[in-house]
């Protein structure tokens, strides 16, 4: 064996340190470090992160982000679940009076015969299969599933269990001093001022500050100058007049 000389030895000892410092100041190096322990299909499922939120680490390198993550799986995260689709009726659903133009959806469980869509007509009845025409108008969607509940019990169904919800109600005017007038789409919560604005806005000549509102309700039509903050209903009329100056 061939001995070795002094100065290799040194050469060895000094490349060997200058490895070491080198590979320690690459695992102590500091910056943020942003480790993602999460699965992108269960933030899509449940709205939120599998394992809770992005971990970030300001110091102690990769090793010390890899720790973090780990360490932040075995916590225990709630779960939230979607909600039903078949989500109750609203409170203005609820006291909502039905009325010509307005979609309802019928559900008769246990038949899907009788399970569809229906318009209110213009003499303001559904007609459904076995019962025929029944009257909604002026009802609200409860009064509505309890007249067809009452219907399909005389003599077809034993127990039938009927749900009524609105799909699309029946729509709005606005006449007068807007770039578009017409009949538009009605949106639960809708004030004059965003039916004027579906409208395509006021005209040159129109007044802004109060228009007449047109409501039908069980005694009548009432009309009424109201300021553009008040809210409408579906089929209500919206007047729109012209200024004098």
């Amino acid at each position: 064996m061939c001995p070795v000389s002094g100065v290799r030895v040194f050469r060895l000892l000094t490349t060997a340190a200058v490895a070491a410092l080198a590979l320690s100041g690459c695992m102590q190096r500091q910056g943020p470090v942003a480790a993602l322990p999460q699965n992108d299909l269960d933030a899509l499922a449940y709205g939120q992160p599998a394992y809770g939120p992005p971990v970030v680490v300001s110091g102690g390198g990769a090793i010390a982000a890899l720790r973090s993550s780990f360490n932040s799986r075995g916590a225990a995260v709630p779960v939230r679940y979607a909600a039903p689709s078949s989500a109750p009726l609203s409170p203005y659903d609820a006291a909502y009076r039905l009325d010509a133009g307005d979609r309802l959806r019928v559900v008769v469980y246990g038949q899907e015969g009788l399970t569809n869509s229906y318009a209110i007509d213009a003499g303001g009845s559904i007609t459904m299969p076995l019962i025929g025409a029944v009257r909604a108008r002026g009802l609200t969607p409860a009064a509505l599933a309890g007249s067809i509940t009452a219907r399909l019990r005389n003599g077809f169904i034993r127990e039938p269990s009927v749900a009524v919800e609105i799909e699309a109600y029946r729509p709005f005017f606005i006449l007068g001093e807007v770039a578009a007038p017409g009949q538009y789409p009605y949106v639960p919560n809708m004030s004059v001022e965003a039916a004027v604005a579906i409208a395509g806005g006021f005209s040159p000549r129109a007044r802004r500050d109060e228009v007449m509102l047109s409501h039908t309700t069980e005694q009548g039509i009432v009309r009424a100058a109201v300021p553009l903050g008040t809210p409408i209903d579906p089929g209500d009329t919206i007047q729109i007049g012209e200024r004098w100056f």
